[in-house]
């Protein structure tokens, strides 16, 4: 089951809007819920200390039967983070992240970082923050854009080992990426369709500039 997390910020690239699934459960973020409210989706639940959400967008969701789990200011956790185990604990097995960023780099790194910790090693992630999507790739994933369009690769949390990459102008077999390591940036597709596995560890696929989703 896919699930969509919506965090505060970043808004929704136009060309990503069709492509979200429809029905899917909705979670929020804190300010999050500004943001699924403005484009039109119900959410079941709001996570966060909520203290940059909308009182009009609060009010309306616990009129609406809106879940609040509401967390203490003083935490040592995103709102977003807690958004993930949120999705995890319902059910889901995929989630599609909008929004990751609120216009701060801190908060965008530590989201990405987030997603990529062992907390979550359960769920399949995809963050769309403004017109990048960035997939979180612990086993494999297929990453479809244009042909010519950018696509870099980052280990994140320590080395990944035996990536491997089809579709790519310049081809992984097989090989280790470190952290702090530019081996793997602004590859291009060759294919409209190109896939990165891994053996161990974890990777952060970006692709700058949207690609498409499945």
């Amino acid at each position: 089951m896919r699930a969509l997390v919506f965090a505060g910020g970043d808004g929704l690239d136009p060309r990503f809007r069709a492509s979200l699934p429809p029905g899917a459960p909705v979670i929020a973020a804190d300010s999050g819920l500004d943001l699924a409210q403005r484009l039109g989706f119900r959410v079941e639940v709001v996570v966060g200390d909520l203290d940059s959400v909308g009182a009009e967008a609060l009010r309306r969701a616990e009129a609406d039967g809106t879940r609040v789990e509401r967390h203490p200011t003083d935490k040592d956790r995103t709102d977003l983070d807690l958004a993930l185990t949120a999705a995890a604990a319902r059910g889901a097995t995929a989630v599609t992240v909008v929004g990751a960023g609120g216009g701060r780099l801190d908060h965008l790194l530590a989201n990405l970082a987030a997603g990529c910790a062992p907390e979550h090693a359960g769920l399949e992630i995809e963050v769309l923050a403004g017109p990048a999507r960035v997939v979180v790739v612990r086993r494999r994933a297929a990453l479809r854009g244009e042909i010519g369009s950018l696509l870099s690769l980052l280990a994140l949390g320590g080395p990944a080992d035996g990536v491997r990459t089809t579709g790519l102008r310049w081809p992984l077999r097989g090989e280790r990426l470190t952290p702090g390591s530019t081996r793997g940036i602004s590859n291009e597709l060759v294919e409209r369709v190109a896939t990165v596995t891994v053996a161990s560890g974890t990777v952060l696929a970006v692709q700058p500039h949207g690609g498409a989703l499945p």
